[in-house]
């Protein structure tokens, strides 16, 4: 027999009744009933009872052993008892009657009490993350991950995808995020840097001749920790492709995404193709790039109507360039004073001077503003919010992008607080045609509004032609329940395009050949036209896995400050190693000036 185990603590069932076993796992839980102890024995796989007699010489060592000691049992598999059988599990039906057994390895007192649901300070669930993996939500779900990730590469390669690999160590990135700085020991005073993505591999991989690229891609980025966002690292699946439309890119990723959810969810999950929503409306209707679309409220724009109406406070700011966005609610006419008073304090911590409303209760409309507001003027407002007795519409009046903002804010929390939200669907969307330039709020100056290798829509026509506020990119982000799943785009491969598009954000010919002479150079050689996206691993993953966390669903996460506390990372280094860098760590009064 296996030195360890004949089986699987998920395995035995009333067929093997009578024959010998061995198993092998850690105590889980302990249970001594009129002198006869009962442990419950657990392993990667699942539990079994163990039933360990007082004559047995290892009962007292057992007695005393602390939970999560490793044990091996040897014994007979005996039916239990029918008033016994525990039919949540699927060793139920049969017990294991020790006659033999070794402890592995010894536990002291675990500072997590793993067999039950109590909260636990996040703090020591990181520092000792290896007994938090154990406990069976979490270590579900990393198993979950494997899964998943395991079923996207199949996926991948039916369709025609091959997988390639792309450096860790590579050059910093004058743009987006901050980056993970590796100091060169040969090369002293010079840097490398971990990659934020793969972008320009991928791309490179493009004009070097690859057709169909892939990779489950670790990513770095210094950036500050959210519920959807890992500080330090992340991983995505990175995706790329030559002669390619926008919509080719779609399909593909709707496959892959849709039968992913559908197999390892039982939510209903929205069929290809999903829905498209043009960047401009996404911010209109649902104040945001990443709208959730199972809130069943969509915002509308009133400025005009007030633009001449009796309520100066709107009035005066329209016409200095503020916009109105109107929220209407169904059904909730009858809250409670409070109500409103709380969601206009709510509105006030966004940056909003308050929060108009107007209810329509019955024939009758009662509101802060109602009285500045001809009988006209309210039935405009009421058809176009489609209105009916017991419905209330707010108003937030801003400039374009806070109106947008406080309004999106608001459509978010009335979906929570009044419970709209479906919680039993996976409600996808691509946000497409986003601007290519937006305005500096500091130069006044048309700059970037993203990504600056986007394909302008129209191509160099467009770039000589056009108002550059007015130039679309062919730039797309895939969207679900309210979180960003990946943004991606059909590149500009062409340098005559890229060396323009520089321009027009302020930026000559020299820095680009400084700044992307890589990418630069290659496409001067012959690029195909190409595209690509990158959906995130770990936010599909809590998504499918319900949670709201993304560190539930990642093995060794960091918290919220950057640090690795079981590893205790960051940490000093010793002088020898400092040397060998070229490195001195300059002392805090310089650093604060």
């Amino acid at each position: 027999m296996h030195p360890y185990r004949s089986h699987k603590c998920h395995e035995l069932r009333s067929t093997n009744a009578g024959s010998t076993a061995k198993l092998s796992g850690w105590i889980f839980r302990k249970r001594d009933h009129g002198g006869i102890l009962f442990i419950d024995l657990r392993d990667h796989y699942g539990l079994t009872q163990i039933v360990v007699h007082p004559t047995r010489s290892f009962f007292e060592e057992l007695t005393h052993a602390k939970l999560e000691t490793v044990i091996t049992v040897t014994g007979e598999v005996t039916p239990r008892e029918e008033s016994t059988i525990n039919k949540d599990l699927p060793t139920g039906d049969v017990e294991l009657v020790a006659n033999e057994c070794i402890v592995e390895c010894a536990s002291e007192q675990t500072p997590i009490y793993l067999p039950g649901d109590e909260d636990c300070a996040e703090e020591v669930r990181l520092k000792y993350r290896y007994l938090d993996l154990r406990r069976e939500t979490l270590h579900n779900n990393i198993l979950l991950r494997s899964k998943i990730i395991s079923f996207l590469r199949r996926s991948m390669e039916e369709q025609g995808f091959n997988e390639y690999q792309t450096p860790i160590l590579t050059c910093s990135s004058p743009e987006g995020a901050r980056d993970y700085l590796v100091p060169s020991r040969v090369h002293h005073g010079q840097f490398y840097a971990l990659p934020q993505a793969p972008q320009l591999f991928k791309q490179l991989l493009m004009v070097s001749g690859f057709d169909r690229y892939f990779q489950i891609a670790p990513c770095f980025r210094d950036e500050d920790a959210r519920a959807d966002r890992s500080p330090g690292e992340f991983y995505q699946l990175d995706i790329e492709m030559s002669f390619v439309t926008q919509d080719e890119i779609f399909d593909v990723v709707e496959n892959v995404c849709t039968n992913t959810f559908k197999k390892f969810s039982t939510k209903t999950v929205d069929d290809a193709p999903w829905i498209r929503i043009p960047f401009k409306e996404s911010m209109l209707k649902y104040g945001n790039d990443k709208p959730d679309l199972r809130i069943p409220i969509e915002i509308f724009d009133c400025s005009e109507l007030f633009l001449n109406s009796g309520f100066n406070a709107f009035a005066g700011a329209v016409k200095k360039g503020a916009v109105v966005r109107a929220i209407p609610v169904k059904g909730i006419s009858s809250k409670s004073r409070s109500f409103f008073d709380k969601l206009g304090s709510f509105a006030q911590s966004l940056g909003s001077k308050g929060l108009a409303y107007l209810v329509w209760n019955g024939e009758e409309i009662k509101g802060p503003i109602k009285k500045f507001l001809t009988d006209e003027e309210l039935a405009a407002l009421a058809a176009a919010g489609n209105v009916e007795a017991g419905d209330v519409i707010f108003f937030v009046c801003d400039k374009p992008n806070a109106a947008a903002k406080i309004a999106g804010e608001i459509r978010t929390k009335l979906g929570k607080d009044l419970e709209l939200i479906n919680q039993d669907v996976f409600n996808f969307c691509w946000i497409v045609d986003f601007p290519m330039f937006e305005l500096d709020e500091e130069t006044g100056a048309p700059a970037f509004s993203h990504n600056p290798f986007s394909m302008p829509q129209g191509g160099m026509d467009a770039l000589l032609n056009k108002d550059p506020l007015d130039i679309l990119a062919f730039q797309y982000d895939a969207v679900c329940n309210g979180v960003e799943l990946s943004s991606g785009a059909i590149r500009n491969h062409l340098p005559e395009i890229m060396y323009k598009a520089f321009e027009i954000a302020g930026y000559g010919p020299e820095v680009v050949e400084e700044k992307f002479s890589s990418l630069l150079n290659a496409f001067k050689f012959g690029a195909p036209p190409h595209g690509g996206i990158a959906p995130g691993v770990d936010r599909m993953v809590m998504l499918i896995a319900g949670e709201d966390n993304i560190r539930e669903v990642i093995a060794f996460p960091m918290n919220q400050k950057a640090q690795d506390l079981m590893m205790n990372a960051p940490a000093e280094v010793s002088e020898r190693q400092l040397r060998e860098l070229h490195i001195k760590i300059r002392g805090k009064e310089i650093e604060d000036k």
